[in-house]
């Protein structure tokens, strides 16, 4: 698994959002609700980014009910398994 792959996986359409919100108000002056979505993939950014790097500390000390709970937390009890596609092409 690899931990900067499933973050950038969810992050970047976070900021693709925001950057296209914001080109919609080229121009316009930043009001609250500019501020608004800029504070939402902030914070939206960091809450996965906590839980995520909770949920690989959890697997590295063994601790499955701190895994669980950290991943619940992210929406799936268990962290996302990305197949190898180099070593399923040789089988």
């Amino acid at each position: 698994m690899n931990l900067f792959v499933s973050f950038m996986r969810t992050v970047v359409p976070i900021v693709a959002g925001l950057v296209l919100t914001l080109l919609v108000r080229i121009g316009v002056t930043f009001d609250s609700t500019a501020v608004a979505s800029v504070v939402t993939a902030v914070l939206t950014g960091a809450y996965y980014t906590v839980f995520r790097l909770l949920e690989t500390l959890a697997a590295k000390i063994h601790n499955h009910a701190l895994a669980t709970i950290a991943g619940i937390l992210l929406g799936w009890a268990t962290p996302p398994d990305y197949p190898d596609t180099a070593a399923a092409g040789t089988a």
